[in-house]
């Protein structure tokens, strides 16, 4: 079975737009066996939260059913450091500035080293940071919402 992880543009979006809303719904509804939620999408999205209420929203009805199954996949020493490398690579093929790098950007090159150790799918609308990070290695990333397989 494919894995999926949705990145937190994903889940944000879906929050925001009705539109979006449905979409992740509907592909919630066909790939539930294959998705997992990674702890780096979780750690955002506890952080963003608004309020209490909806930190205890978000634990209670997105963040606790992932858990309760064991599909949070968290990343390894490997990852972690395959994100300094991933980061140096780029300061020095491309010039980041690493002082000017975003925290999210960051978080989504942790999150793509995870997805590719365990052999998932990342799912993100941030197709600009996606291509660049897979100048540096090659990870499975696709835009919302891929189609139901047959």
């Amino acid at each position: 079975m494919r894995k999926y992880v949705l990145d937190t543009n994903c889940y944000i979006d879906a929050s925001r737009d009705a539109d979006a809303h449905q979409a992740l719904a509907t592909f919630v509804s066909w790939a539930a066996p294959g998705l997992y939620v990674s702890s780096v999408v979780a750690a955002e999205l506890r952080a963003g939260a608004g309020s209490v209420r909806d930190r205890r929203t978000i634990e209670d009805r997105l963040l606790g059913p992932f858990a309760r199954h064991e599909r949070v996949l968290t990343p390894s020493a490997a990852a972690w450091d395959a994100l300094g490398r991933t980061l140096a690579a780029l300061r020095d093929s491309d010039g980041l500035q690493l002082a000017q790098t975003s925290r999210g950007f960051a978080f989504d090159v942790l999150l793509a080293h995870t997805c590719r150790e365990h052999g998932a799918t990342l799912i993100s609308a941030n197709a600009k940071d996606m291509a660049r990070i897979r100048r540096v290695f090659a990870f499975e990333s696709i835009a919302p919402y891929p189609p139901a397989r047959k």
